[in-house]
């Protein structure tokens, strides 16, 4: 059995079964991000909730495993040369995924680094954005008298819908198949127009192709399971 007692992280958060890749997360768009990759791609883990409503992600233990103090984070127990691997930050763990089942990222060169690319468009821009758009639309923000900061984030959270519009525009998906860029970029549509409520706000139904991929993307049943996981 794998020992995971040189993780501090583990001692806050007991592994049931240690030999199973260990989630740290809470249902938040970046945590389900790989909470639906688990899912879809059928690796079986064992999800911890860390709950960032009680500033859990600023406990010592997690700190000692994610620096940054944002969900997610994984401790795999077989990685690299059979030796566990920790990681943090979203995109990371999606890549490893990825690379570790062969899964939802294309083999070819041009193609992987084409899909490598939309995954760090969600992570350096629509993350962001949308993320301000919700604070000073639907949080603390909305006490601001000076609309300024609000406007700026709605106009800039438009343009990104508009450059993820352009790109679905002949395409079912952000790549030709379903891949690594929609789950990076799924959850954080869906939180804008929904937990944000702030679909009128940057005209979400003037769209097209990102509504239609949005709804293609939560029909699929493993993103529908990946969405609560872990469980509140």
């Amino acid at each position: 059995m794998t020992d995971l007692s040189s993780f501090p992280i583990a001692q806050r958060w007991p592994a049931a079964h240690p030999d199973l890749l260990q989630l740290y997360s809470w249902p938040t768009p970046n945590g389900v991000k790989v909470s639906i990759m688990l899912e879809e791609i059928g690796l079986s883990y064992e999800a911890h909730a860390v709950q960032i409503g009680k500033n859990e992600t600023w406990t010592p233990e997690f700190l000692s495993l994610n620096p940054n103090g944002k969900i997610p984070a994984v401790i795999d127990p077989n990685g690299p040369g059979g030796k566990p691997l920790a990681l943090f930050e979203s995109g990371a763990i999606l890549l490893y995924l990825a690379e570790k089942t062969g899964k939802f990222l294309p083999q070819d060169p041009a193609l992987r680094y084409e899909t490598i690319q939309w995954v760090f468009f969600q992570m350096a821009a629509i993350g962001p954005m949308f993320g301000q758009v919700g604070f000073f639309h639907k949080f603390a923000g909305r006490e601001f008298e000076d609309k300024r900061p609000l406007e700026r984030y709605r106009a800039e959270s438009r343009r990104l819908l508009e450059v993820l519009e352009k790109r679905l525009e002949n395409r079912d998906w952000i790549m030709d198949e379903y891949s690594i860029a929609d789950i990076a970029t799924l959850g954080w549509v869906r939180n804008l127009v929904g937990f944000y409520g702030a679909g009128d706000l940057v005209a979400f139904d003037t769209l097209k192709h990102v509504p239609a991929w949005l709804e293609r993307g939560l029909a699929r049943p493993a993103v529908q399971r990946g969405l609560t996981i872990p469980a509140a």
